[in-house]
């Protein structure tokens, strides 16, 4: 598909599937569906858990705190918000901004699955627990498995071996701002720039 195919299938799924969902109970107190935004047609996509406050009512992904993060490390990489495609594992708010339950994350499952197809990236960041596990369907932990590329399991056609960094979610940062935990994300980052032949913006 060419990137304009690529835009116009996205839009399509939401326009005519995700702003309507009912599949899981998300449903009954969202203000807005959160489908993902960013390019079509980009080399890396960022998976999330879930919206938050600020992201249902927006309807838009990562736009609080910690977006803003998200986006000064997106920067750091040299690329910019509209250079990649960001979006969640559940298109909907979990109640007091909790994890996804797993049959949230089963009813957005096709949608995520199809969002990826569609834009096939050559490499997925997955930001904290939930996508981490959801993705790369295991138990085990963040801690454990960042720092080093996995390998997307067959979840879809056309996606079976698209390497996965797992790092730590945004909002862990802020919450846990440490010298060590900010150096292993950029390390992670680091080795996603590598794989993509992009350089440090000079600063």
């Amino acid at each position: 598909m060419s990137a304009q195919e690529k835009a116009d299938a996205l839009a399509e799924m939401d326009a005519n599937e995700v702003t309507g969902c009912t599949k899981c109970a998300l449903c009954q107190n969202r203000t807005n569906t959160v489908f993902g935004e960013g390019d079509a047609d980009a080399d890396l996509v960022f998976v999330g858990e879930g919206p938050g406050a600020d992201e249902d009512a927006t309807g838009r992904p990562f736009v609080g705190r910690a977006g803003e993060l998200l986006a000064k490390m997106i920067t750091a990489m040299g690329l910019s918000r509209e250079r990649v495609f960001i979006c969640n594992m559940v298109k909907c708010r979990p109640p007091g901004n909790r994890a996804p339950m797993p049959e949230e994350v089963s009813a957005c499952w096709g949608y995520l699955v199809r969002q990826l197809q569609i834009i096939q990236p050559r490499v997925i960041v997955t930001l904290g627990n939930p996508s981490t596990r959801g993705l790369l369907d295991t138990r085990v932990g963040i801690t454990k498995l960042r720092g080093r590329f996995q390998q997307l399991p067959d979840i879809g056609e056309g996606l079976a071996g698209t390497p996965v960094m797992p790092t730590f979610h945004p909002a862990y940062l802020l919450r846990q701002y440490t010298p060590d935990n900010r150096r292993n994300v950029w390390a992670d980052l680091q080795q996603v720039m590598k794989l993509l032949g992009l350089d440090a913006p000079s600063s």
